[in-house]
Order: structure tokens, then C-alpha cells, then sequence
């Protein structure tokens, strides 16, 4: 009789865990506009019913900078709390950020401020990429980092665009976009 009731109740968290899970994807899913595309994905550990850890790799384009994407590398959970959409996931993040047209910037901006936001756990983690300015070297900086509410995470990445000429059109300076 015990093990019916275990069971169910397996059954009755697994569906709630789907639905959930669900839930969050179409939650997602409809800010599809703001997400990263992805490149590809690459299994790390293999599991047997379940999905495989994975690292996946994303690209984004800088939402208020012009002619220049960001890549990045983030791993993701399989097995049960990964398909489930309830895994935190890890801190590791690898960023790298290039110019890829001419630069144009299509408002101002603060050092520091959120170029880009995904949730890495269920509730309290986040990976947060943030844009600034160096005005001295006209360059581009873009930091990766995860947070918690209660604590936050040393592990972080830094890439740098340096804004060039492209085409014949002149290289904008950084500094004039700089909300002050």
C-alpha cells in the first residue's frame, strides 16, 4: 500500500514539476524578442534518462549599441531538476564581446548598466552582462556576473570591443554617450 502511495505521490510532484516547468517556458517564451539566439549546445556528462549537462553557447546584440554582439557560454543542468526547470545553475559564465558593423549608439547610457538579464535558478540567481566606457581608449567594456538576493558570485568575465572605423564611417566616441 506504501509503495502506491510513494507512487503517486512521484507521479503527482513529476507532473506538478512538468507544469511548472511549462509554466516558466511560456512565461519565457514570450519575451522570445529579448532572448539570446542560440549557436549550439555541446554535452558534458551523460545521462541515461534524463538530459545531459550541457555548455551553451548564445548570442545577443547590444540592445542600445549598434554593431556590436556578444557571445556567451553558460552551462546547463540535465538530469531530473534540469528538465524539470528547477536546477541553479553554476556561476561559470565565459563572455566575449566584438564589433561587427559600424557602431552607432541609439541612446545614452550609465556606466555599468544592464545590457542583458537571464534567470540561472528558479527564484534568486540571475546572470546579469552590463555595459560600460572606457573614454580614455574609446573602448567598450562588458562585464558577466551572477547574483543572489542573500549573496553574489566572484566569478565573472570581461570583454572588451574597441570602437573602430568600419566602412568609411568615423568611430563615434563612447564618452559623448555617457550619461553623466
Amino acid at each position: 500500500m506504501t509503495t502506491r502511495l510513494a507512487g503517486a505521490a512521484f507521479v503527482t510532484l513529476l507532473a506538478l514539476g512538468l507544469g511548472l516547468g511549462l509554466g516558466l517556458g511560456l512565461a519565457s517564451g514570450a519575451q522570445a524578442e529579448d532572448e539570446p539566439d542560440l549557436i549550439f549546445k555541446k554535452s558534458t556528462v551523460w545521462k541515461l534518462l534524463t538530459p545531459d549537462h550541457k555548455l551553451a553557447t548564445y548570442a545577443i546584440d547590444d540592445p542600445i549599441v549598434q554593431g556590436v554582439a556578444c557571445h556567451f557560454t553558460v552551462p546547463e543542468k540535465g538530469g531530473v531538476s534540469g528538465w524539470l526547470g528547477v536546477a541553479e545553475e553554476v556561476s561559470d559564465v565565459s563572455l566575449a564581446c566584438r564589433q561587427v558593423g559600424p557602431v552607432s549608439f541609439k541612446e545614452k547610457f550609465e556606466q555599468g548598466e544592464e545590457m542583458f538579464r537571464q534567470r540561472r535558478s528558479f527564484m534568486f540567481k540571475k546572470m546579469r552582462i552590463v555595459r560600460g566606457c572606457d573614454a580614455k581608449r574609446n573602448v567598450l567594456v562588458y562585464l558577466v556576473y551572477s547574483d543572489k538576493i542573500i549573496e553574489g558570485s566572484p566569478k565573472n568575465s570581461t570583454s572588451t570591443v574597441p570602437i573602430m572605423p568600419w566602412g568609411g564611417a568615423e568611430a563615434p566616441a563612447c564618452a559623448d554617450w555617457l550619461d553623466e
